[in-house]
């Protein structure tokens, strides 16, 4: 049985789209071209991969199956790829990190920045994905590199030691509760929030937070990044949560003051999980290397 790699490419492309026109112009093809593909590889196997209807398209189990099985093909190749790059051959390589927001915002910049300009035939695409999601991801072979906080379940996979990340209640310096050391969540619950936006990692780690004491954030505003969230904080608008190293920089420029939270939630440990580091492209190890080592 023959598989084309237009068309491995263009079912992972489906299934993360859930739609053929998107899909098929992710693939560089014309909408008709791409359907009659998954029609030509779906006569091949003998069996339904997806499942079409106005709404789109979905995979069926068997393009679930199929799926998982594409991207485990990709994924060699590219480590054949990235393992021929050491000859020269000027092959460009990808590499697919899921990360959580505080990593995105405050850890990796600058080492992502020097890693690109020592690496200008590597590109990396980077992505905020809750936690319990990049470990699913990496399980999958959806993403090569994932940052995860707190405890997750990964026995599957290899963890390694990233960075600590605390996070703190922010107030303006005249609220009231800017005079205390430290705070329950529980007791601030009452408190207008200001969040970042609802797709960002931090916001649904603490709605979830709030969701175990039974209770819902107050939403007085959301915003795109932190510092928009300490500077609506600084003005009055409402309260928030952010990681202590956002805070303790803001609060240099801002008249913003930061309060402990003594919720265990708080103190979170940063991991980078692979599902196996040795089996990593070159170019993506060294990645990792410098991800630990923060330069």
């Amino acid at each position: 049985m023959h598989f084309d790699f237009v068309d491995l490419r263009l079912l992972l492309n489906i299934a993360d789209t859930e739609n053929l026109a998107r899909a098929a112009e992710r693939s560089h093809l014309s909408a008709p071209a791409a359907s009659n593909r998954v029609k030509n590889l779906e006569e091949q196997l003998g069996f339904k991969l997806l499942y079409r209807t106005s709404q789109g398209v979905t995979l069926t189990p068997a393009g679930e199956a199929f799926v998982h099985h594409a991207r485990l093909v990709l994924e060699r190749v590219e480590h054949l790829a990235g393992d021929m790059q050491e000859y020269g051959e000027g092959i460009k390589g990808h590499v697919r990190i899921w990360a959580n927001t505080t990593a995105i915002s405050e850890f990796m910049p600058a080492v992502l920045s020097h890693f690109l300009r020592d690496h200008p035939d590597v590109n990396i695409d980077l992505r905020e994905v809750l936690s319990g999601e990049i470990v699913k991801g990496v399980a999958d072979s959806a993403t090569d590199i994932g940052i995860v906080a707190g405890n997750v379940h990964a026995e599957h996979l290899e963890m390694l030691p990233y960075r600590d990340d605390r996070l703190v209640l922010v107030t303006s310096r005249d609220h009231p509760l800017a005079r205390l050391a430290s705070v329950d969540f529980a007791q601030v619950l009452t408190a207008n929030f200001v969040s970042l936006p609802t797709s960002s990692a931090i916001h649904a780690f603490i709605t979830s937070a709030a969701d175990a004491l039974g209770a819902r954030l107050k939403l007085r505003i959301q915003v795109g990044n932190f510092e928009a969230a300490c500077r609506m904080i600084e003005a009055g608008v409402g309260i928030g949560i952010v990681p202590e190293s956002v805070a303790l920089r803001h609060r240099k420029t801002m008249q913003i003051a930061t309060v402990g939270l003594n919720d265990p939630w708080a103190e979170r440990k940063l991991k980078i999980c692979v599902r196996s580091l040795s089996d990593l492209p070159p170019f993506a190890r060294v990645l990792v290397d410098r991800l630990m080592a923060g330069v």
